[in-house]
């Protein structure tokens, strides 16, 4: 397998750096400190900086503005965003829009994607479900009347709804299939409820009573929810291995200036090795989530593997889960007493990757469900 990337992939990486070269992690106050949410918006000069370089609409057609580029793309620019923990909606707006592109009616992607592409429209999407815990589709049950869909339910934790001009919120008919309805934040019947994250961001309880969605606002296309959820599992991995090589650089700097005995400790056996074991871990989260990103684009373009795609997602959300936490518990250990003084950065990264990991779920969790899957799929 060739992980090489294209020119036009690292382009997008090159034009991320440049982006996100100037945001400091430490530019609103400490969650530590603050008891709601750390701001009232997200960092809307960034997301024009985003949309000015183009890479709002990285991954849109070049009929909606954008450069048609794949889930690897959104992931690469998902990385460089987390390793300075960049507080815009990146990930649910572009996991939406492709969403919209790919299943959604062409008089929908008109009205939504330019607007996405360029900024003006932000999109946010409702994904965990009553508690986090259950499947999202199974919190909102979705209902014919006449020419429209009616929604109720409850969505728990939607990153940035209040600022966010739609949401897409699945959910299902009572008959076993699984719907996407694309709902404006102002749609009537609709309330959102205040929720601060691990990291010190704003969520919001998304409730919804006897909702109405236009019949073209509604996605229902057999495959377009799972994916969405599949590409928002992996677009999280992206964030958790950016953020977890920040946390290993800034530890590799500390080790290698902070002397005991008159030597740096950086240069101990012990500190060493769990380094080491760290450097390991970025490394496997890597290579998991290459293979679950190529096969998101491999399954949209007809090509097929031993498993679904769902099995390399699971694998990449197992590394992703567990490695980010022993990266960020091994930074704090070795960094000692400074890594929980807010004026450094680290105490901040432990909380955003606190929260990566709560959004990924349990590794054992993704072993059940990848154990299951081998056993429907024996490989021969």
């Amino acid at each position: 397998m060739d992980f090489t990337f294209t020119e036009e992939q690292q382009a997008a990486v090159e034009a991320a750096r440049a982006v996100f070269a100037d945001v400091a992690p430490d530019g609103v106050p400490s969650p530590a400190l603050t008891p709601g949410a750390v701001a009232e918006d997200f960092d809307r000069p960034l997301w024009a900086r985003l949309a000015g370089s183009d890479l709002l609409s990285l991954v849109l057609a070049e009929e909606h503005g954008g450069a048609g580029l794949d889930a690897i793309a959104l992931c690469l620019v998902l990385r460089e965003a987390g390793r300075v923990l960049a507080r815009v909606p990146l990930l649910e707006h572009c996991a939406a829009a492709m969403a919209v592109q790919a299943h959604g009616s062409p008089e929908l992607a008109a009205a939504l994607l330019p607007a996405a592409g360029r900024g003006t429209l932000v999109l946010t999407t409702a994904a965990h479900g009553r508690s986090g815990h259950d499947p999202a589709e199974l919190a909102v049950t979705a209902r014919r009347e006449g020419a429209d869909w009616i929604l109720d339910g409850t969505q728990t934790a939607v990153p940035w709804a209040q600022s966010a001009d739609w949401i897409a919120v699945p959910a299902h008919t009572g008959e076993g299939d699984a719907v996407l309805a694309l709902v404006p934040r102002t749609a009537e019947g609709l309330a959102l409820a205040e929720q601060v994250s691990t990291s010190g961001e704003r969520l919001a309880e998304l409730a919804l009573d006897g909702v109405r969605v236009d019949a073209a606002h509604l996605i229902d296309a057999p495959e377009a929810w799972e994916r969405l959820r599949q590409l928002l599992a992996t677009g999280t991995c992206a964030l958790a291995l950016g953020l977890g090589a920040a946390v290993l650089t800034m530890t590799g700097q500390y080790t290698g200036k902070r002397e005991q005995f008159g030597f740096p400790v950086a240069t101990f056996q012990a500190v060493a090795v769990q380094a080491a074991d760290r450097y390991i871990d970025l490394r496997a989260m890597e290579v998991t989530l290459w293979q679950a990103a190529w096969r998101l684009d491999a399954a949209t373009g007809g090509a097929g593997g031993p498993l679904p795609s769902s099995g390399d997602v699971a694998v990449a959300k197992i590394w992703a889960s567990e490695g980010v936490r022993r990266v960020v518990q091994t930074a704090q250990h070795l960094h000692g007493g400074f890594g929980a003084d807010t004026d450094y950065p680290l105490h901040r990264y432990h909380a955003w990757a606190k929260q990566l990991e709560l959004q990924l779920g349990p590794a054992a969790a993704h072993e059940e469900a990848l154990g299951d899957l081998l056993a429907a799929h024996p490989l021969g």
